[in-house]
């Protein structure tokens, strides 16, 4: 780990650094990884987000890869396994919500062509670049992710109240949150 100045919040644990450097606030267009997004913010609620990070793998071996097509189809066999899965967090209303969001973000698929096309509309298209210069300006939630936490709810999405919303929009690049002393606030200002 180098000397660089980071945000405040990622510590010195290597993975959380590595997390911070290399994925959080960067631009995500993929729909696999925007579902596994919101498959893990929804995990974190009432948690840290480094105890999602250190069961990060075991997500993904327990949820296919994050495969919305397999998930939206786990009937009780495949949810009692996660259920007694010791590698992710076994919260039964967890678990069933990413089954349930799973099957709402296929049906927002077919009405956007991707889910991608769905969640940028919020930020016409471009990430909102904010210019925070200490970690207690940046908020936990605002009125955009407000709004669309009320759309996805409306849409039949479980685990995705304001604060897990933009969570979801900060690690996908949606907004820059990184502070402006932070190596990292004007490269990832750069990425679209």
């Amino acid at each position: 780990m180098s000397n660089k100045t980071r945000c405040s919040w990622c510590g010195s644990d290597p993975l959380y650094v590595k997390y911070h450097d290399k994925e959080w606030g960067v631009p995500v267009h993929n729909d696999k990884k925007l579902f596994e997004f919101l498959i893990l913010e929804g995990a974190q609620a009432g948690l840290s987000w480094i105890t999602v990070l250190k069961k990060r793998a075991a997500y993904r071996e327990a949820f296919d890869n994050f495969d919305f097509n397999k998930v939206a189809t786990y009937k009780t066999k495949k949810i009692n396994q996660l259920l007694n899965n010791s590698g992710i967090i076994r919260n039964r209303l967890k678990i069933h919500s990413a089954v349930q969001n799973a099957k709402a973000f296929i049906e927002i698929r077919k009405e956007f062509g991707t889910f991608n096309n769905y969640i940028w509309q919020f930020v016409n298209g471009k990430p909102i670049q904010n210019t925070w210069k200490q970690l207690s300006d940046i908020p936990a939630k605002t009125d955009l992710s407000d709004s669309i936490s009320k759309d996805l709810k409306n849409r039949g999405f479980n685990f995705v109240g304001s604060t897990i919303v933009y969570a979801h929009m900060q690690a996908t690049g949606m907004v820059n949150d990184h502070v402006m002393a932070c190596f990292r606030y004007k490269e990832v200002k750069k990425l679209i």
